[in-house]
Order: structure tokens, then C-alpha cells, then sequence
């Protein structure tokens, strides 16, 4: 026995927890700078429990996206290695405890926040539609598009939602009018995201989440930007009803794709199959300092 596991049992969980958070942080920090840089604008209260949330879906996104492949799984164990980690996530939720670092901070933050299988079973099944739909090219129907926004990203928006919410008290027309922002907000980044990805889930995975298994064109683009367009502007009426440590990261991360989209509506549908569109550092930072100012406004009246 070490000298470390001869402290007491509630010094080596305290430790326990902090590399646990540790490891999600990491996650963030390597796979998203524009999430990163949302995450720092949260008051402290919420910003561990965001990045949390943001790895364990994170992973769950890698296992299905091409790490699993790439490492040689083939598509059944793909699903194995979903499936364990699905039944490692929910058992962790309920015990509140897990080898797996990432899923064991995950899992403090559902029992503090009240994030339960209601949000993380939708979120679970849409990454499993991504590995049934490697087999062979796959194209969403509307039904099947929106069952797999409302999954991939919708939820997580919504256990944001309860992350911020879980010490605030609102009325039920507020809440309804929160929920409805933050499944808004969840829709637009993902179809911001479609549309930026076209070449890769095109090319590589072999998929089209927008509805047809032929190219876009720059009038198919258009429909797709006032969707999200639309999306967006619902999702800014909420951000005044948020608890006001969370609402300069999420006006941060609403500008930060809006004006991706913008860039998106500039760009022709066929150069979207060819390159990522982005959006420059020093304009993410631009906005990131103007969400803080506008919030801090808010404040002071």
C-alpha cells in the first residue's frame, strides 16, 4: 500500500474528483479552443460541471467518428465498445463512481444537477444511429434528422440547462421558455455543423444528415441557413431568463456560431464539399470580449 491510499477515505476521493476534472478539462482543451474559450466565461459554480458534460459526450462522438475505426474496431465492435461505455455512464449515474475518469466526473455532475437517462439515452441513441449508418451511404429523412438533432445535441443543451438552473428558482413559463431556447440553441450549432462538415461526412463517413444523398446546392444552403438563422434568434430570447454567471459564455458560443453561419451563407455549396469553413481566433476572441461586455451591462442596470 502507498502512502497516498494510507489517507483517509474522504482525502483520497477528494483527489480522486480532482483528476477526474482534470481529465475532462483536457478533453476540452484538446478537442474544442471555441468551447474552451465558452467554458472560461462561466461563473465558477458551472464551469467544471460544463466541461464534464462537454468530454463524456465528446468521447462518446470519437467511438463512433473514426478513432474506434482507425484503431481497428470493425463496425460490431464499434457497438460493443458503445454499448460498454453507454452501461458504464448510466451505472456511474447511479452510483456515483467510476474507474473511467472522464465518465466519473460526468456522473458528480448528473446527481448534483439532476441530468438523468431521459437526456443521456436520446444522446446515446443518436451515436448509435452513426455506426449503423457506416455499412453503407446513409441519408436522413426529416423524421429521422430531427430524431437525430434532438439526440446529438438538443440534450445537451438541455443538461447545460440544468446545470445552470440547479440552484435557481423560475416560473413555469420561464422554464418552458429556457427549455425551448436551449434545444434551439443545440439545433443550430449541429446544422451549423452539417453544413461545415459536408466533405467529411460526405467523403469519409458516408453520411448526409440533411436529407438527401445528392449535393447541396446553394438554394438547398440557403433553406438550411434560415433554419438555423431562425434557430439562433429563438435561442437569444432565452439568454436574459439564465442565471447571469451563464449568460455571457452562452452569448458567446450564440455569437460564435452566428457568425460562423454567416460565413457559411457566403461560401457556395460546392466549395463547402472541399474546405471546413471557419472562424478566424481574433474574431472568436472579438465576440467572446463583447458577450462579457453586453452581460456586464446587464448587470448594472
Amino acid at each position: 500500500m502507498t502512502g497516498d491510499a494510507r489517507d483517509s477515505s474522504g482525502a483520497s476521493l477528494g483527489r480522486f474528483n480532482r483528476a477526474a476534472d482534470t481529465a475532462s478539462t483536457e478533453v476540452i482543451r484538446t478537442y474544442s479552443t471555441s468551447f474552451g474559450l465558452a467554458t472560461r466565461l462561466l461563473g465558477e459554480r458551472h464551469r467544471q460541471h460544463v466541461r464534464n458534460i462537454y468530454a463524456m459526450v465528446r468521447i462518446a462522438d470519437e467511438i463512433v467518428d473514426g478513432v474506434a475505426a482507425q484503431a481497428g474496431l470493425d463496425g460490431s465492435a464499434q457497438t460493443g465498445a458503445l454499448a460498454s461505455y453507454v452501461a458504464e455512464t448510466h451505472r456511474a449515474m447511479r452510483v456515483g463512481y467510476s474507474t473511467d475518469l472522464v465518465l466519473h466526473a460526468f456522473a458528480r455532475t448528473a446527481r448534483e444537477c439532476g441530468i438523468g437517462e431521459d437526456l443521456t439515452q436520446p444522446f446515446f441513441d443518436s451515436m448509435a444511429a452513426d455506426i449503423a449508418a457506416d455499412a453503407s451511404f446513409t441519408a436522413y429523412d426529416a423524421a429521422a434528422h430531427e430524431r437525430y438533432v434532438y439526440g446529438s445535441a438538443e440534450v445537451v443543451g438541455l443538461m447545460c440547462l440544468r446545470v445552470f438552473l440547479r440552484d435557481e428558482q423560475r416560473t413555469a413559463a420561464e422554464h418552458e421558455a429556457l427549455t425551448h431556447g436551449a434545444r434551439q440553441l443545440g439545433a443550430a450549432f449541429q446544422n451549423v455543423n452539417f453544413l461545415r462538415d459536408l466533405a467529411d461526412d460526405t467523403d469519409r463517413l458516408q453520411r448526409s444528415y440533411l436529407g438527401d444523398d445528392g449535393r447541396l446546392t446553394d438554394e438547398d444552403r440557403d433553406e438550411w441557413v434560415h433554419t438555423i438563422t431562425t434557430q439562433l434568434d429563438d435561442a437569444a430570447r432565452s439568454i436574459p431568463l439564465l442565471p447571469k454567471d451563464s449568460r455571457a459564455a452562452v452569448r458567446s458560443a450564440h455569437a460564435l456560431f452566428a457568425a460562423l453561419t454567416r460565413r457559411v451563407a457566403r461560401t457556395p455549396a460546392a466549395s463547402l464539399y472541399e474546405r471546413r469553413v471557419r472562424v478566424p481566433d481574433p474574431l472568436k476572441a472579438m465576440l467572446a470580449a463583447r458577450s462579457v461586455l453586453v452581460t456586464a451591462m446587464e448587470r448594472n442596470r
